[in-house]
């Protein structure tokens, strides 16, 4: 596997790298509340600016870019970057579902409940092939308590969010299989990636209760201090897991078994996208340092719904 490739520096904690057919990246500035396009030379614009906290991305059906805002945070210096923390109250504009034309840089609010739930901390999402979203939201930490996180679905067409996966510990990342029969969700604080398989769209299988209700199934965990962030899916069926405090992407086959640990040097790694020939490239946002990276990648990623065909 080649070195990293510097592709930009000075973003302010960039997440949900989106990789586009001419090869730039669309990317959010979590603490600049924005939505950026970097250039394959390095060159920035920016696409819109997003009050609150522009937190994950993805390409639509209709064109648009589809974002989880998750409301704002606060920031302190940690481990010398720059760190998203527990807002004040006068700092957290609540969460929310949100699409951006990406030539008028025009913003729409789609969503800010789900039902009588409100959407606490909407952070990253999967489009599947009949258009609905899957997406997770972390809850809401403060000082001394949080909101728990849960997964939702949008219909296609964007006429009605559901709650797929109830009262989860923050739910980060959020990824389809190849048939698109079971989606990952990576949970942070216990590096555990979990696996839910579906039926209808939207809909989440009932299984054999583990312990309290539980859903779904414990895939993956990783063993000593380290935190899932959010992750893409290989065309083979492996799930990569942006893998904090350790600095690396976690790659986990379909089995459960970690595969590899590629080290990237930043332990603020928060996200992976596949693009480039053969979707061969990976992108990798390092919000520490505040870069996007990119670095050949022995297989290739899995097509995004709407993007990469």
């Amino acid at each position: 596997m080649s070195k990293l490739r510097i592709i930009a520096t000075g973003l302010e904690f960039p997440e949900g790298p989106v990789v586009m057919p001419d090869g730039s990246v669309v990317l959010v500035e979590i603490r600049a509340q924005k939505l950026t396009r970097v250039y394959p030379d390095g060159r920035k614009e920016t696409v819109a600016k997003i009050p609150g906290g522009p937190n994950g991305a993805a390409m639509g059906p209709d064109g648009k870019c589809y974002i989880c805002n998750n409301g704002g945070f606060s920031w302190s210096q940690g481990r010398g970057a720059l760190m998203p923390g527990a807002p004040a109250p006068s700092e957290y504009l609540g969460g929310s579902l949100q699409r951006i034309d990406l030539a008028t840089g025009k913003i729409e609010t789609l969503f800010e409940r789900c039902g009588d739930r409100k959407l606490n901390g909407p952070n990253d999402l999967v489009f599947d092939k009949q258009g609905g979203l899957w997406f997770s939201d972390l809850g809401k930490r403060r000082a001394r308590d949080m909101d728990v996180g849960a997964v939702y679905y949008m219909k296609p067409g964007a006429t009605e969010l559901v709650e797929a996966v109830p009262a989860m510990l923050p739910a980060n990342g959020i990824g389809l299989s190849p048939d698109e029969k079971t989606v990952y969700v990576a949970e942070t604080p216990t590096s555990r990636l979990w696996a839910f398989d579906v039926g209808a769209p939207g809909e989440i299988k009932p299984g054999p209760v583990i312990y309290r209700g539980e859903i779904g199934r414990p895939l993956a965990g990783l063993g000593g201090y380290q935190m899932f962030d959010s992750l893409a899916v290989e065309a083979s069926g492996n799930v990569c897991v942006a893998t904090l405090i350790s600095g690396c992407i976690s790659v986990i086959a379909p089995d459960g078994n970690l595969v590899e640990q590629v080290p990237t040097g930043d332990h603020v790694t928060t996200n992976i996208a596949f693009g480039g020939p053969e979707l061969k490239t990976a992108y990798i946002t390092l919000s520490g340092k505040g870069e996007l990276v990119a670095m050949d990648w022995p297989r290739g990623g899995l097509p995004l719904n709407f993007l990469n065909k």
